[in-house]
């Protein structure tokens, strides 16, 4: 049995074009990761420490659609655990200090981490999905939110 697979196949043979503009995919990210907006680099993505802006202050653009969801923490701790444990181990290894050394180092030099790691990573998920047209950053894409029924009209009817 052959399988062939195509990829960006067109039937018709003439190849697709974006008419969207190129939107950089690091400047992105980065200018999130600063709590600059991703569009003019001016506004502030953020009002509160992870409460993100509903819109830029100076050119308008939407954040409040944005899918970060869990991808934060999920970077953070595994960034956070990438650099305790190797630093935890190696001091270990080298020095032996009782446990309560320890707890007194570790613990909250993770929880200090943590914090400070949290806010650049979902404001650089941010600018990633806006880099790249994702989840409401697209203006020609329709809405990825479900539609809620309207209640039955018995239903209605009951509550009135």
């Amino acid at each position: 049995m052959t399988v062939l697979y195509e990829t960006n196949a067109n039937p018709d043979g003439a190849e697709l074009t974006s008419t969207k503009a190129h939107r950089p995919v690091l400047a992105a990210m980065l200018r999130g990761a600063a709590n600059k907006c991703m569009n003019c680099g001016q506004g502030k993505v953020f009002d509160g420490f992870l409460k993100n802006a509903h819109a830029c202050s100076q050119c308008g653009q939407e954040f409040h659609h944005h899918r970060a969801d869990d991808a934060p923490p999920y970077f953070t701790i595994t960034i956070v655990g990438h650099i305790i444990i190797p630093a935890l181990l190696a001091v270990e290894v080298l020095w032996h200090p009782a446990i309560w050394i320890h707890m007194s180092l570790w613990l909250p030099l993770t929880i200090l981490l943590a914090l400070s790691l949290m806010r650049p990573i979902k404001g650089a998920l941010i600018g990633l999905q806006w880099a790249l047209y994702m989840h409401g950053f697209d203006p020609d894409a329709e809405d990825d939110l479900p539609v809620v029924p309207a209640p039955a009209p018995a239903i209605v009817e009951r509550l009135s």
